[in-house]
């Protein structure tokens, strides 16, 4: 089975919950409350997208954390990339070696790379403006002053 680990969705969540006020600052304690994220994640998941460039961590008393590009800039396999490393079903894709014991004899050794670079396309083609959509869709907002997301009566 293909699966993001749980590090990688949750830091989808805490993107998507900062794109809905993209200039505003964000702190982990503010993201972690929104989101229900635990705090010690949060906070794990900024460093390492502040580390891929993602997110730009402001210092001082009244800093925080921004989007460093619009969320319709921001791809779900950079997220990905940033999270988990290079996208990849096998360890024989892109060129790889070392990872199998018969490469040299496998004659699947390539063709992986055509399913590789079709699912690298269609995370490539999917950014965190469409994931944050679904917040609009199920009647979530993503920006919420309380303990809860607010559920609007549409």
């Amino acid at each position: 089975m293909f699966k993001l680990n749980r590090l990688t969705d949750y830091g989808v969540v805490v993107l998507t919950q900062m794109s809905g006020n993209p200039g505003a600052l964000r702190t982990a304690p503010q993201i972690a409350q929104d989101t229900g994220v635990p705090l010690p994640t949060v906070a794990k998941l900024l460093n390492a997208l502040a580390h891929e460039r993602l997110i730009t961590s402001h210092r001082g008393a009244a800093g925080g954390y921004t989007l460093n590009r619009p969320a319709e800039a921001i791809s779900v396999a950079e997220i990905i990339q940033a999270l988990e490393g290079p996208i990849a079903l096998t360890a024989c894709v892109d060129g790889a070696s070392g990872g199998c014991d018969v490469e040299s004899l496998c004659p699947m050794r390539g063709n992986w790379d055509k399913v590789n670079k079709a699912i690298h396309g269609a995370l490539s083609a999917v950014t965190l403006a469409d994931m944050a959509t679904g917040f609009l869709d199920f009647g979530i907002v993503p920006e919420s002053d309380t303990d809860a997301p607010e559920l609007r009566a549409d």
